[in-house]
């Protein structure tokens, strides 16, 4: 994708993003996952689907993100939800909006809610992680990884190809951070997609974020063989179908 901007937040501090305007005051927001960015196969299959079905679009990247300023060792999901927040007062505005949230950004989505509920219309998570920090990292971490994050501060986390730098700020705000004991009145139409073999976050919690909405016209969609990314091309064919069906749902 083209035409990447940079949204002045202050002078130290510039988050990038993309949006295509629209005269219909529906928008779909996309928030990436851990350590990701907006460069992917997601947001751009997000913002074809907008443009074809007449609808804005808006991603963006937290601070020490992709292009966005700042150190990712200093960001945390307090951060990272702020950001996302000022983003889309700044570009949106009072429009409309339906939430796209991918692994971390599901859990970004639900912090969300606190100051979007009315202008949320609608929510698909995609591999959702919410308090994955807690859960999926500290409560599994050896006793010896633990006391290393404690004494040094950080600790370099293999997974696969990848490495990230985890902080012991970043752990302790992610428990300033709970969601899966709040309960969510809004009544909108909320998908979440999981895949069955996804080695990094259990279906359970996308499950676990569909009991969080009492009132909402839920549905839960695994997809057979799908890995955490989800980002094959048959994957993103079945996560573009349930999209379009959620905005048919759409009041």
């Amino acid at each position: 994708m083209k035409n990447y901007k940079l949204l002045k937040i202050s002078s130290t501090k510039k988050l990038r993003y993309i949006v295509n305007y629209t005269r219909n005051h529906l928008y779909v927001v996309f928030l990436h996952g851990f350590a990701s960015d907006i460069e992917g196969k997601k947001p751009k299959i997000f913002n074809r689907f907008a443009i074809k079905n007449k609808i804005g679009f808006l991603a963006m990247e937290y601070s020490g993100h992709g292009k966005s300023s700042g150190e990712f060792t200093r960001g945390n999901i307090s951060t990272w939800t702020k950001d996302a927040e000022k983003t889309i007062k700044k570009i949106l505005k009072k429009n409309n909006f339906i939430l796209i949230g991918s692994s971390m950004g599901a859990w970004i989505s639900l912090n969300l809610f606190k100051n979007f509920k009315k202008q949320i219309k609608g929510f698909l998570g995609i591999g959702s992680a919410p308090e994955f920090l807690t859960y999926l990292m500290w409560n599994k971490f050896t006793k010896k990884v633990k006391n290393e994050i404690i004494n040094k501060g950080t600790y370099k986390l293999k997974n696969g190809q990848h490495e990230y730098l985890i902080t012991h700020q970043l752990i302790k705000d992610g428990r300033k951070n709970k969601v899966l004991n709040k309960s969510i009145t809004s009544k909108i139409p909320i998908t979440m997609v999981h895949g069955s073999k996804d080695e990094v976050v259990p279906k359970i919690y996308s499950k676990k974020i569909l009991t969080l909405f009492p009132n909402a016209k839920k549905k839960l969609k695994i997809i057979n063989n799908g890995d955490h990314s989800l980002s094959s091309n048959r994957n993103l064919k079945i996560i573009l179908k349930e999209l379009s069906q959620l905005l048919k749902k759409i009041d």
